[in-house]
């Protein structure tokens, strides 16, 4: 004797079929939607200095020699959303001018740091050590006062 499928248990089938259906066409739209539309930007960013996305790690050297210099800094980057990662002193004190160096070949990166703290783009210099494990160094020199930091916005 062989059984024959219920009224109550083909339904059930058909709406499970259904419902699996509907699940991959969900699944399908949303990788297809993912891959081919183009991603939407929300326009201009208001601050030129903040990072886009990801997160820039910087390093922080004091090459004056005062005090509290590279901790100011420090704080002062953290709260425009930069990692600072290490600070210090630099081995002399004497640099006329603050600069930042990029470390990785991200230029970009390397100026929203110094637009962050109001060093020129002409002071940002480019000086590949990836065993650093930074995008940036800062160097803050004999002109910190002109930073933004110290209130020279």
């Amino acid at each position: 004797m062989s059984k024959r499928p219920t009224r109550l248990t083909g339904r059930l089938l058909n709406a499970a079929l259904v419902a699996g259906g509907i699940l991959v066409a969900v699944l399908l739209y949303g990788l297809v939607s993912q891959y081919v539309a183009p991603a939407k930007s929300s326009g201009p960013r208001s601050d030129p200095a903040a990072p886009a996305g990801d997160i820039i790690q910087v390093e922080v050297r004091n090459g004056v020699g005062v005090s509290g210099l590279a901790g100011e800094v420090t704080h002062y980057l953290r709260r425009q959303g930069f990692d600072v990662v290490e600070v210090g002193n630099l081995s002399s004190f004497d640099g006329p001018n603050s600069i930042v160096i990029d470390r990785v070949g991200n230029l970009e990166a390397a100026r929203r740091v110094a637009a962050a703290l109001g060093i020129p783009e002409d002071r940002v210099a480019q000086e590949i050590k990836p065993d650093l494990y930074l995008d940036a160094s800062v160097i803050i020199g004999q002109d910190y006062k002109d930073l933004k930091p110290f209130g020279n916005e």
